[in-house]
């Protein structure tokens, strides 16, 4: 494998860029006409502009990105994550082009792609499931006989479903209809596929995810766990690895259930089995990422492994290197998301131009990013601008390691989730390793961050005086403590 086409954009493009340029391949890129100027367009060997900036004019364009890897003489196409990547359809295209896959097979694709064939699937093996519909359901009657059954809170989940898209919690009966009529009007929008199924919503549940890597010789081995709860909309902020709650019998048992999913579906290169832990310490099966996953880099940081270049040398259909016996878990590490977003209004993306961006440094801190300074966020695509992972020996110190680093990045001109994490990363909640995916709803408003920053602004406005203007010191002294007084009064009021 001489030369690979990257058929993604931004930050993950950049990140599989580097690793094949270190095993000696030449990259190409596509890129849409918003990413014209964009990092990982000029650090490939070849670029070619495919389309317009929205996404189903240019990053979907399957056949339109064989044909450029044809033209080109390209061996292998990445997928990264998102658009094409676990698309069936496009790996088969691929391969009938005669040109290889770096990723799963397209049978396997379908097996995990679809929740209820893999959760079928997986139930051959005896991997754990949550109570629920045996199979896809749209008859209200039925729903409703079903989840007394299973009982209150449900979930129903689309079938095709990721991201939180086609995903409604019910609570009472007399919701089910509405929530029902929801769910598969969201399906058929985001997936093309109105199908829908009830599953018991786990109580206190965290989101733990395995780490699995197979070959094409029979080979398949569990990378340890992440733990991915602290979410938006179903979307994950931060990652770790390992998980503070899992016990080296419970870690073992979860990652054996891990790859008999990968090898019920004949499994091949880097996957993501998802589970739920419920408070009470029962994990049940969830879904299977037929990908690179996005945190994929926490794994990285306490294996020492290179996820990218294992998926190539998979391709390649070489063996694996390593042995689960020969993998030990080093140190801790964690990853939060860098999105344009803003966490005081919703969470909800925010686009502009980056006035000042500044990555943090230094031991144990690892930036992935798409961006530079004076570029624009584009509206067209996920706001994520970058990963900022951490090690350290332990959990503590890989905490405070993130907090420091955090403080150091420097973005002006959108907002960001970094402030946030911050937040996350502080709490009593995390540092104690006591929470789950329901911890925004449970510890954060978003006037908690207003007040950080009415803080940081009154001790900037105090050392501004002392430096520039001494004399005025002890008047905006006074008139602050007046003024935080008066607020403390009213709140006892109130």
């Amino acid at each position: 494998m001489k030369k690979i086409l990257i058929a993604n954009r931004g930050e993950i493009a950049l990140r599989v860029m580097r690793s094949a340029k270190e095993m000696g391949i030449k990259t190409v890129a596509v890129f849409s006409e918003a990413d014209r100027n964009a990092p990982f367009v000029r650090y490939a060997d070849e670029a070619v502009c495919i389309g317009p900036p929205p996404s189903a004019q240019s990053y979907l364009l399957g056949d339109k990105i064989i044909e450029v890897s044809k033209q080109l003489g390209v061996d292998g196409i990445h997928p990264g994550y998102g658009f094409l990547s676990e698309n069936a359809d496009f790996a088969r295209k691929v391969k009938k082009a005669g040109i290889t896959f770096i990723g799963p097979t397209a049978e396997s694709m379908d097996m995990m792609g679809d929740k209820l064939s893999a959760k079928a699937t997986a139930k051959k093996y005896k991997v754990p499931m949550i109570p629920g519909s045996e199979g896809a359901i749209s008859d209200i009657k039925e729903a409703v006989k079903i989840a007394k059954e299973t009982g209150f809170p449900l979930l129903i989940k689309a079938s095709a479903g990721g991201g939180g898209k086609g995903m409604r919690l019910v609570e009472k009966e007399s919701d089910i209809e509405e929530q029902m009529k929801m769910a598969i009007s969201e399906a058929i929008s985001a997936f093309g596929n109105g199908a829908v199924f009830i599953e018991k919503y786990a109580s206190g549940p965290r989101h733990i995810e395995i780490q699995v890597l197979a070959d094409n010789h029979g080979n398949c081995v569990y990378l340890f766990e992440r733990e991915c709860s602290i979410q938006r909309r179903h979307q994950k902020l931060i990652e770790e690895a390992p998980s503070s709650v899992l016990t080296p019998e419970l870690r073992e048992r979860m990652g054996k259930c891990a790859v008999d999913v990968a090898k019920a579906c004949n499994y091949s290169g880097a996957g993501t089995v998802e589970f739920l832990l419920d408070d009470q310490m029962n994990f049940y099966f969830l879904e299977m990422n037929t990908r690179l996953q996005v945190e994929h880099p926490v794994t990285e940081m306490i294996t020492g492994l290179d996820l990218v270049k294992e998926q190539i040398k998979v391709a390649r259909n070489e063996k694996l290197t390593f042995t689960q016996q020969d993998l030990k878990i080093n140190g801790h590490s964690l990853e939060v998301r860098v999105c344009a977003e803003d966490p005081m209004n919703n969470f909800l993306p925010d686009i502009g131009k980056l006035n000042i961006y500044k990555t943090p440094s230094g031991p144990g801190v690892r930036v992935d990013d798409g961006f530079e300074e004076g570029m624009d966020i584009p509206i067209f695509y996920d706001p994520m601008i970058a990963k900022l992972v951490v090690h350290g020996i332990n959990r503590e110190d890989a905490i405070n390691k993130m907090i420091r680093a955090i403080s150091d990045y420097r973005i002006v001109g959108v907002e960001t989730t970094l402030d946030f994490c911050s937040f996350v990363l502080k709490h009593d909640a995390f540092v104690s390793g006591k929470f789950d995916t329901g911890f925004i709803n449970k510890y954060f408003k978003p006037e908690m961050l207003s007040a950080g920053a009415e803080q940081f602004e009154e001790v900037a406005a105090l050392a501004a005086a002392l430096i520039f203007n001494p004399g005025s010191f002890k008047q905006i002294l006074t008139e602050q403590t007046s003024v935080k007084k008066s607020k403390w009064k009213l709140n006892r009021l109130n």
